[in-house]
């Protein structure tokens, strides 16, 4: 069975949207990564830091999908990464009301022994020093390396976000974020200026408007399924990412044509978790409600065409 290493936050969150808001619950990249990937056949492992205020009940929760746990360093006496936010009534934009790093700011990840020699890395949202420091600690080279970013390193961290840009194959971020990172306002002249930094891919997801998948001169596009109910999108880009990183491990392929078929199982996932607050409706997910959503997708994107 194939590998799959993720490194990123294990957090608790507090979120406000026009339909709601809640007191602390489960959040953080690595956690949203995990479960979506845990949807595929697969080992994974989580590389993160907690505090000791963080819940045995979470961590079962995580075990209870296949997760290895053991490289979720619990801090005596620290306490947990912690966010709050609250957002817009359109939901594409939301402002940071608190961030406490916690144990965060001193976390020196260590890859466990037998997760040295992943198929796939998936590098989380995480300082780049962290991302960079991961890499180093894998003693073959990966068939795959994923990296998730936000303008928030490109600002205070840019040298060192481009040091770990060179060693990466795919880079998933947003459409503000890649035009920050390339300076162009195009995104096709984006993603080009981004694959001379070292990606030989690069996924630009655009929320409820879907994702694009660029490899030279190649492009796909993959619609956002559209929803009745979009509660909370805390988190949908890291579901994407588990479940795109998570179907690249479980099929061994790394060719264009099946990185389609990912950024489409990406987005199903990403789509059931903005029905919930935080990782609530990806605790709940079976996998019938999963291919019956695929079927929807394949629905909405397949036509035929005749073309003299």
């Amino acid at each position: 069975m194939n590998k799959l290493l993720i490194v990123g936050t294990v957090a608790f969150d507090a979120i406000e949207t026009p339909f709601g808001k809640t007191d602390k619950i489960l959040g953080g990249a690595a956690t949203f990564i995990g479960l979506s990937a845990s949807h595929f056949n697969l080992q994974s492992a989580i590389v993160s830091v907690v505090g000791d205020d963080f819940p045995q009940e979470y961590l079962d929760l995580l075990t209870a999908r296949n997760i290895d746990i053991s490289a979720i360093e619990i801090v005596k006496g620290g306490k947990t990464f912690f966010w709050s936010g609250k957002y817009h009534n359109d939901l594409n934009s939301r402002d940071t009301l608190v961030t406490e790093l916690n144990t965060l700011a001193d976390f020196n990840p260590v890859v466990p022994n037998h997760f040295k020699d992943a198929d796939v890395v998936m590098l989380g949202n995480l300082h780049p020093i962290v991302q960079s420091g991961v890499l180093n600690q894998m003693e073959k080279q990966p068939k795959l390396v994923v990296l998730d970013t936000m303008n928030f390193w490109m600002d205070c961290a840019l040298p060192e976000l481009l040091d770990v840009i060179k060693r990466i194959d795919v880079i998933t971020i947003n459409d503000e974020e890649a035009r920050q990172l390339s300076g162009e306002y195009s995104l096709v002249k984006a993603a080009a200026k981004i694959h001379t930094m070292g990606p030989k891919y690069v996924v630009i997801k655009k929320g409820e408007h879907g994702a694009l998948l660029f490899h030279n001169k190649e492009v796909f596009f993959a619609p956002a399924l559209p929803l009745e109910e979009v509660f909370d999108p805390t988190g949908a880009g890291d579901t994407f990412a588990g479940g795109f990183s998570g179907f690249i491990t479980q099929s061994e392929n790394i060719s264009f044509e099946n990185m389609k078929k990912a950024i489409i199982h990406g987005s199903n996932l990403a789509s059931f978790c903005v029905e919930r607050f935080g990782t609530e409706r990806m605790q709940q997910l079976d996998k019938q409600e999963v291919q019956n959503r695929l079927k929807q997708f394949k629905a909405l994107t397949q036509f035929d065409i005749e073309i003299e």
